[in-house]
């Protein structure tokens, strides 16, 4: 065993997994902690895949030259990223963010050994940015199983589930580890502490009922349990004030060409448009009446060709009737219109009603031909999938005070900080960050306790 203290990782997911690993190569020690009674947060449930520009897969593509993902990201953060105040200096976290996103995937592919080799464009994006495998397992859920394989083959990594953090131990200002319990007894670990535990949208009786009020009632993604953040706050971590939430509505199956229809069969929105902006757009349709949650009846409709590119998706929506196959004769009259004249629209180049510019992979032609092909169609409504508020850090994934000073021995990342995003997240950018500033964190924490 190593003789200087661990490193203490709360939290399993893909920001907690980054860390622990580069805090391992780096020659510490790391325990990690998760009140969950299994492994890997909502980093199991990203279904879009992880950002990268310049990549090889990208020029395999032909996309020689991708120098826009810092400008894509500045402008979906639309004002609420260039107006906000506090101690988070949002471009630079963006530039380090932007610029080591192909790095992240090399890592990802060559150290770890995961698939990428796909890339698909979403909604925000320039160009086709986001990978993800050729396989049928999600991107999230393949970057975590195999990281943890990894981790466990490593003597010093030590995973502890149903471990729940209950307070930071301080000295002096320092942040000396942590207190948890488990099985119902309390314990004291000593070490340096990267936080990464997640946002709080499924806290919606919590922070999320503080800060927005209006998203009550709606469904989540995410476990509903109480956040941690107020763990931070007990030490003096600065909270950026965005308490934003974000929705997750099938992205990579706009992406490869899908398209939304409203409750009469029509197009109501430029599917690839940001997050922000289809969801909003989602709202504003009528909702669903006698419902005991906010819904909204919206369709998604794929095509032979997104469902060709998507496959390895659409099989677990299959599986679990969220999703079903139909022939085009099948719709309703409606939905068949909606097809015709999408499909035209594809043929012309241009959409003059929404301003959709890449069409995926849409190959249906308009008319009686098409009837007997099978397309995919499933119900969408927005839910609360991410936040953007969080911690306040820096370059070095450290947690900041009001005054911008950091609080020694303490790093976070992932989802529990705040101040990159803005009024939006680009999709394909959660596993992103979790995997730049994690590793970051892993590695400044290692250092820490090494050099003690």
């Amino acid at each position: 065993m190593a003789s200087h203290k661990p490193v203490i990782v709360v939290g399993s997911g893909l920001a907690g997994l980054s860390a622990a690993h580069e805090a391992l190569k780096a020659g510490a020690s790391v325990q990690m902690l998760d009140r969950a009674p299994k492994p890997g947060g909502n980093s199991m449930k990203a279904s879009s895949g992880i950002n990268g520009a310049g990549t090889r897969f990208q020029k395999a593509l032909g996309l020689r030259k991708d120098d826009l993902f810092y400008d894509d990201t500045i402008k979906s953060g639309g004002v609420r990223f260039k107006e906000a105040k506090g101690v988070v200096d949002r471009p630079k976290l963006v530039d380090l963010l932007t610029k080591s996103s192909g790095g992240a995937v090399d890592w990802l592919v060559d150290d770890i050994g995961v698939d990428l080799s796909v890339v698909a464009p979403l909604g925000g994006h320039s160009m086709a940015r986001t990978h993800r495998g050729a396989g049928k397992t999600p991107p999230g859920a393949a970057i975590v199983t195999t990281l943890l394989k990894k981790l466990g083959e490593n003597p010093e990594f030590q995973l502890k589930n149903s471990a729940e953090v209950t307070s930071l131990k301080v000295v002096d200002g320092v942040v000396k580890g942590v207190q948890y319990t488990q099985d119902g007894e309390q314990h004291d670990l000593e070490g340096a502490v990267v936080f990464a535990v997640g946002g709080f949208a499924g806290d919606a009786n919590g922070l999320l009922a503080k800060y927005r009020p209006d998203l009550a009632g709606l469904p989540s993604t995410n476990e509903a349990r109480p956040a941690s953040h107020g763990i931070l706050e007990a030490v003096g971590a600065e909270f950026d004030p965005e308490a934003q939430y974000k929705f997750l509505a099938a992205e990579v199956l706009r992406g490869e060409g899908g398209i939304l229809l409203s409750d009469k069969g029509e197009r109501f929105v430029n599917e690839m448009e940001t997050r922000e902006h289809v969801s909003k757009a989602i709202m504003a349709v009528p909702p669903k009446e006698n419902s005991e949650t906010r819904q909204w009846d919206v369709t998604l409709l794929m095509d032979p060709g997104a469902i060709e590119v998507a496959e390895g998706h659409l099989g677990f929506y299959l599986w679990k009737g969220l999703m079903e196959k139909k022939k085009v004769k099948d719709l309703s009259p409606e939905i068949i219109k909606a097809v015709d004249e999408y499909s035209a629209l594809v043929a012309s180049g241009t959409d003059t009603a929404f301003g959709r510019r890449t069409f995926g992979r849409w190959r249906l032609k308009a008319g009686e031909g098409n009837r007997e092909k099978e397309v995919c169609v499933g119900r969408v409504t927005p839910i609360t999938h991410f936040t953007m508020g969080g911690a306040s850090f820096n370059m070095k994934a450290q947690v900041l005070r009001e005054n911008n000073t950091a609080i020694e021995g303490l790093w976070a990342a992932g989802e529990i900080t705040g101040g990159i995003h803005g009024d939006n997240r680009l999709g394909g950018s959660s596993l992103l960050e979790c995997v730049v500033y994690g590793r970051i964190a892993g590695q400044q924490a290692a250092n820490s306790v090494l050099s003690s």
